[in-house]
This record gives C-alpha cells, sequence and structure tokens, in this order.
C-alpha cells in the first residue's frame, strides 16, 4: 500500500497532526477512513481491511506518513512526510 503525495500548490497545506494526539479509537477511524476514499485496487494482491489498516499503523509509527488536517476544509487525511 502507498500513500501518494498531491504537490498541487492549490491545495491546503494543512496542519501536522501527531499521532499521540489522537485516542486510540480515533486514530484508528482516520486511518480507516482514508483506508476506505482510496478506492479499487489494481496491485497484484488485495488486501484485507484489517491489513491495510496495520501497513498504515506501521508507517505512522515509523513516521513515513504524517496525519494532516486542513482547517479550510474541515478534513483530516495522511501524507507521505516529505510532501506534508
Amino acid at each position: 500500500m502507498s500513500i501518494q503525495s498531491n504537490d498541487d500548490p492549490a491545495e491546503p497545506r494543512g496542519v501536522e497532526v501527531p499521532s499521540g494526539a489522537l485516542s486510540p479509537e480515533a486514530l484508528v477511524g482516520v486511518v480507516e477512513e482514508f483506508i476506505t476514499r482510496e478506492g479499487t485496487e489494481y496491485g497484484e494482491r488485495e488486501f484485507s481491511l484489517a491489513e491495510k489498516r496495520a501497513q498504515v499503523l506501521r508507517l505512522i509509527e515509523l513516521g513515513e506518513v504524517v496525519i494532516v488536517y486542513e482547517p479550510e476544509t474541515g478534513t483530516t487525511t495522511l501524507k507521505p512526510k516529505q510532501s506534508a
């Protein structure tokens, strides 16, 4: 699973939210909402929601993916660390 960056300059930049600032339930909710909006998979193998959740939580734990709140839209998303 990869988390794509959209480097569109018109895209709101947002505020990085430390994962520890969220309750475990809220963190899982953000991750699952992100996963389910991702769309259809075209990889060699399909992953279950639980597998995807574990992969994304691991990326957050490693600091490779960050949680970003975008106040202009009131939305939360996940982005690769380098594009946050």
